[in-house]
């Protein structure tokens, strides 16, 4: 077969369709199949296979690609779909925006430009447009999809970080520079906020000094009198506060910070407000709307439709109250975007974006939107969070366990409490056991996490079809697992030889 026999076009499309369609039927057949989120396999047993396959000398047959493909990544991949798949921020996705990433990857818009994506352009800015009309940010707002929340927090403190530097060569008394102004430049976040924070700062020539962590609560949601008081000090030393990050659905906790009372302090201190709604955004559609009260009153949002809206990665999306603002990242080339194109009312997308070629992430979103409707995403979105309320009551309830704060959201942080007292290096070594051997086993995957200096384990609920009795058997096979650790451990009262821990087969 030639090389241009594998090129996409109006000569090769029953070739297209019967490649593809039985590459759906080698997926579906797994996802049908699997019998748990999970083989167990390690890097170490893996990683040869992969590393063996000479990419010099090609198959040529999409059939023989498939089989290979079954050995270095279908068996062992992970299946997020799975109900007893509870670790990390990662959903189920539903079928419209499977269909909507098929679309997408045969058609190949880039979303830069006018030329390269028409109809795509008007679907992204008509989704902005929709999910800034459910933020609640005024008919200024506009926005842009991302490839996720670390880009969407980098470009919307970009965009404070910029303003704020426009503000103060404003108001100064005498010519100032960025660079004279940036060391003074402060971002102040919950305790629990996300990484993405510093590491936004650190990219924007600004460190991670600069940002000035603000203590939570008891329920991990940032105290407002702690902000305020920070204010007050960076305002007395001179620093200028560029952008206070509140988080709707904390990664570990799912908290929300107190968004009316945080709007109130930015409004008052004249700060730009980012809110961090990554994982809460599913509220949005929510009957639960009302978590999100406060969020109206941002600067710049985050969202994540590939979180809470079942979306497969990457839709995400970063919105602002004033477009204008998206000025700070508009630049014009010759052949791509030149300014008489913005006079003429040609619309650019790049002209908003931090990135140049970025694919038509929209149509899923949309597709799912024309399909499903908004309601059938919340209906989902709150079923994980019943579920969620559901299983803090029967954690509360089991003395093996212990939780540390109820959910706002659908994640639960909570711990292995050995039955006879044990000290704090043997609790954080039983739990990072069972969750280790939970995972090698196959039978579920749990995450993991550090609270106040101590390991915890942590269930991210994101599959409606995850019931309270697969909660409840994971609970199960972590005590279980944990138990025979204590027994079987070395130095354990009345154990000498301890059996090693069984090597678990992968799933076919």
């Amino acid at each position: 077969m030639s090389s241009r026999s594998h090129l996409l076009n109006d000569r090769t499309v029953e070739h297209y369709r019967r490649s593809v369609t039985e590459g759906v039927g080698r997926v579906a057949e797994k996802i049908a199949g699997a019998d748990r989120p999970f083989t167990g396999v390690t890097p170490s047993q893996l990683a040869p296979t992969v590393s063996g396959i000479d990419l010099e000398a090609p198959l040529g047959d999409p059939a023989a690609a498939l089989d290979e493909l079954e050995n270095v990544y279908l068996r062992d991949a992970v299946y997020f779909h799975h109900p007893r798949y509870l670790a990390h921020l990662n959903c189920p996705v539903v079928i419209p925006a499977v269909l909507g990433e098929a679309v997408i990857s045969a058609v190949n818009s880039s979303l830069d430009t006018w030329d390269q994506s028409a109809g795509g352009t008007l679907i992204e800015r008509h989704l902005i447009k929709w999910t800034a009309e459910r933020i609640g940010l005024g008919t200024a707002a506009d926005g842009i999809f991302t490839s996720g929340g670390t880009q969407s927090n980098l470009q919307a403190l970009l965009l404070a970080r910029d303003e704020a530097c426009r503000l103060v060569e404003k108001n100064s008394a005498t010519p100032l520079r960025k660079p004279e102004i940036l060391p003074r430049l402060r971002i102040l976040t919950s305790e629990c906020s996300h990484f993405s924070i510093e590491k936004s700062a650190t990219l924007l020539g600004l460190g991670p000094e600069a940002v000035i962590s603000v203590p939570c609560d008891e329920d991990r949601r940032m105290r407002t009198s702690a902000l305020g008081a920070e204010l007050e000090r960076c305002e007395r030393e001179d620093l200028v506060v560029m952008a206070v990050v509140a988080t709707a659905g904390t990664t570990d906790f799912g908290s929300i910070d107190p968004l009316p009372g945080i709007a109130d302090l930015c409004e008052r201190a004249g700060t730009w407000m980012h809110v961090d709604a990554a994982y809460g955004c599913g509220l949005l559609v929510s009957r639960r709307r009302h978590l999100l009260d406060g969020i109206e009153r941002a600067d710049s949002v985050t969202v994540d439709y590939h979180k809470s809206f079942f979306q497969p990665v990457s839709s995400s999306a970063v919105l602002v109250r004033d477009q204008a603002a998206l000025r700070h990242v508009t630049y014009h080339a010759d052949y791509l975007n030149p300014a008489r194109m913005a006079e003429n009312n040609i619309p650019n997308q790049v002209d908003k974006s931090i990135q140049t070629t970025r694919r038509f992430d929209a149509l899923k979103l949309w597709l799912t939107l024309r399909i499903m409707g908004a309601a059938g995403v919340g209906e989902l979105f709150d079923e994980v969070v019943d579920r969620a309320a559901d299983a803090w009551r029967l954690l509360r309830e089991d003395p093996r366990f212990e939780v540390v704060t109820r959910p706002q959201l659908s994640t639960l942080v909570f711990r292995y409490l050995p039955p006879a007292p044990a000290g704090r290096s043997l609790t954080d070594e039983v739990n990072l056991h069972a969750r280790h051997a939970l995972s090698a086993s196959g039978e579920a995957v749990v995450a993991s996490t550090v609270v106040d200096g101590r390991h915890y384990l942590k269930f991210t609920l994101l599959n409606p079809e995850t019931s309270l009795g697969d909660i409840a058997t994971v609970l199960d096979l972590i005590a279980e697992h944990a138990g025979r650790y204590l027994t079987e451990r070395p130095g354990a009262p009345g154990t000498r030889h301890p059996d090693p821990e069984p090597v678990h087969p992968r799933a076919s």
